[in-house]
Order: C-alpha cells, then sequence, then structure tokens
C-alpha cells in the first residue's frame, strides 16, 4: 500500500481533450479497482488553452466507454503553475510536450516531469510518443486506448511497488 499521504498524477497532452484526458480517465478507472481511491490521484490538463472547461472529444469518449472507461465527467484545463508543485508526477504525452513542461516547471520539479510511455512495458523502439488520434485515421482513437491502457497499468504496478 502507498505511504506517506496521496500520490498525485498529472497527464498532459496538448488541448486536454483527446490523449491526456484518456489517460486519466483510464489510469483512475484502475486505480480505482486496485482499491487505492484516496490514496492516488490523477488529473489531466493541457499545455495550450484551447478547450477549458469543454469534455474530450466525443469520439474519444466513446472509444474508451466501449471498454468500461468513463470521460463524460472530465473538463478540459490548462496546466498551471502550481501543478509542478501540487502533483508527485506530470506526464507529457509525447515529446513536445514533455519539452514544453520542462522549459515551465521549476528546478524543485526537474524529477516530477517525464514521458507516460516511459512506464510501457514493452519499450518503443520507432517513438515515445502517445500519438495523436486525430492523425491516426478511423482507429487512431483505439491505438491511443492500447497504448494508455498497458502504460497506465505498469504505471500504477511502479506506484505500487515503489511507494510500499
Amino acid at each position: 500500500m502507498i505511504k506517506n499521504g496521496v500520490f498525485k498524477v498529472l497527464f498532459v497532452c496538448t488541448g486536454n481533450i483527446c490523449r491526456s484526458p484518456t489517460a486519466e480517465g483510464v489510469f483512475r478507472h484502475m486505480v480505482d479497482a486496485a482499491g487505492l481511491t484516496g490514496a492516488v490521484e490523477t488529473d489531466s490538463a493541457g499545455t495550450h488553452g484551447y478547450h477549458i472547461g469543454e469534455p474530450p472529444d466525443p469520439r474519444s469518449v466513446a472509444a474508451a466507454a466501449a471498454r468500461g472507461f468513463d470521460l463524460s465527467t472530465l473538463r478540459a484545463r490548462k496546466v498551471a503553475r502550481t501543478d509542478f508543485h501540487t502533483f508527485d508526477l506530470i506526464l507529457a504525452m509525447d515529446q513536445g510536450h514533455f519539452e514544453q513542461l520542462t522549459a515551465q516547471r521549476p528546478a524543485a520539479a526537474r524529477a516530477k516531469v517525464k514521458l507516460f510511455l516511459d512506464y510501457h512495458p514493452t519499450p518503443r523502439k520507432t517513438s515515445t510518443d502517445v500519438p495523436d488520434p486525430y492523425y491516426g485515421g478511423r482507429d487512431g482513437f483505439e491505438q491511443v486506448l492500447d497504448l494508455v491502457e498497458s502504460a497506465s497499468k505498469a504505471l500504477l504496478d511502479d506506484i505500487i511497488r515503489t511507494r510500499d
């Protein structure tokens, strides 16, 4: 079990309407299923404020719902400077967002910012990015879910293992 209070995870993409809320919803479901509600908290945000207050893309919501994950209550927000102090782990969905977060993080938050797919159980040889589903054709949102589910499980296992 996790000691020393609540462990907080933030997922980050561009507008917070597809990849990062998908990761938030999937990871939160896994946290709850593991009986860790209250011990691990999760949120998501975007590096840009394009969609503040909006729900995730309907295609993200539908694809996640088909696998039993509810994204319907999530709303987009922009990363805030306080997030670097509030969260224990800030996971960028791709290299570009990792670089943006790295550029704005305070020195004390250096170890907190990582790539989400660093937790994927099978190292990806071609990319460390969760691909943007809008460029993945008809299956883009499914491809995102495949990666998010695998990486979320490995992330939760790592949190449990290293926080015991």
